[in-house]
């Protein structure tokens, strides 16, 4: 999008995804509304919401350095939890009222244990159990995981989530996941209306915000796209970016800079939060947020049996999406990643499609080594 015609709402997404505190999360404490970090997108926010409190995904955004995590993490840990860390030591977390950390990887895992021994005093903290495999059973375990998320976050806020606020919740974060459906429709078009470094904003600034309001901006947004001439119609490649995180730019920006266009995304904190739909008419509303988390959504890459649905949901985006090739990323010492895009690379050579996979750090060292192999990848998949 031109600068002359830019979204209000696009700038009002960028400015929240470039910090971490936001004027919306100023007014919701103002409010005396208490906020809850979480990591990873497999933690529903239904929960929170329905327990009137303000769901927040916890990132690095800002982060410089790692050198005071790095007194509680190894340097041989992933740095996405050590940036993400360092930034809470540095007081950037004190909004929190609670935080909830998820049994994923070892690394995001033991920011809760760092987090209780360190100087950091958040009122409530909270280790969330979740699979590390798929299937029928694991979403009735996970149910009960959650049950008793829920029962705490009732005795530490003094709420009460009944199965109509659950359902009301639902209904709300479902609506955010149909809006964004339609902003990445409009990305299939031969001239899409919004830059994949844009879409980044985007979606980051849903996790960092209310769901009421984040909806009224992204109808907003929609309307004015739909309402534009035809932007983006010249560009060296179609481009798709695959991979961990995802909360930041840097390689749609990389490749956008370099005259390619990336046109959708397979990341954590991108494409995979539009996925499916909870059933907001289920008896139990329990149930229906653990089925759709590990029956429904393409499970990240720290679970096994789930690869098959990642990779077909990866490949069937790359066909509808027309792209020319695809980037990957993973986070340095991130192993389970690591083997999920060799794989991946060996599935989309099968299906005629290149791939780049790049390997760098949550804050690269140098953008201009990655922006040399981008530029080199764009070459070869030129239009």
């Amino acid at each position: 999008m031109s600068e002359e015609n830019r979204s209000q709402v696009l700038k009002k997404f960028n400015d929240y995804a470039g910090k971490i505190l936001n004027p919306s999360v100023e007014n919701v404490k103002s409010a005396d509304c208490r906020v809850v970090g979480y990591f990873c997108s497999f933690i529903p926010e239904e929960l929170f919401i329905a327990a009137g409190l303000l769901p927040f995904r916890m990132r690095g955004t800002g982060s410089e350095t790692t050198e005071r995590a790095d007194e509680y993490f190894t340097s041989c840990n992933c740095s996405f939890p050590r940036h993400c860390f360092n930034q809470a030591l540095t007081g950037e977390f004190t909004f929190l009222d609670g935080l909830v950390v998820g049994t994923s990887c070892d690394a995001t895992r033991y920011i809760y244990d760092n987090w209780k021994s360190s100087p950091i005093k958040t009122p409530f903290i909270y280790l969330l159990g979740y699979p590390h495999v798929s299937g029928v059973a694991m979403a009735n375990y996970y149910r009960a995981e959650l049950a008793k998320l829920k029962t705490a976050l009732e005795e530490q806020f003094g709420a009460r989530i009944t199965d109509e606020k659950l359902r009301s919740a639902i209904t709300l974060c479902n609506e955010t996941r149909e809006l964004q459906r339609q902003l990445y429709e409009m990305r299939k078009s031969a001239s899409p209306p919004i830059t994949g470094s844009e879409m980044v904003s985007v979606m980051v600034a849903g996790v960092s915000m209310p769901k009421d309001e984040y909806n009224a901006d992204l109808k907003q947004l929609i309307e004015e796209l739909e309402a534009l001439p035809a932007t983006n119609s010249t560009y060296a490649a179609r481009l798709m970016v695959v991979g961990s995180c995802g909360d930041d730019d840097i390689l749609s920006r990389l490749a956008e800079e370099q005259g390619a266009l990336v046109v959708t995304d397979h990341t954590c904190f991108g494409g995979k939060l539009k996925y499916g739909a909870v059933d907001g008419a289920a008896s139990d509303p329990l149930q229906a947020l653990a089925e759709y988390q590990i029956l429904t959504r393409p499970f990240c890459a720290k679970v096994g049996g789930a690869y098959q649905l990642r990779a077909k949901v990866i490949l069937d985006a790359a066909k509808e999406f027309g792209v020319d090739g695809v980037l990957g990323q993973r986070l340095g010492c991130c192993d389970t990643w690591g083997g999920e895009l060799y794989a991946l690379k060996e599935d989309l050579k099968g299906a005629g499609i290149p791939s780049l996979m790049i390997e760098r750090e949550y804050v690269p060292d140098s953008e201009g080594q990655l922006a040399t192999r981008v530029q080199a990848f764009i070459e070869t998949v030129r239009r």
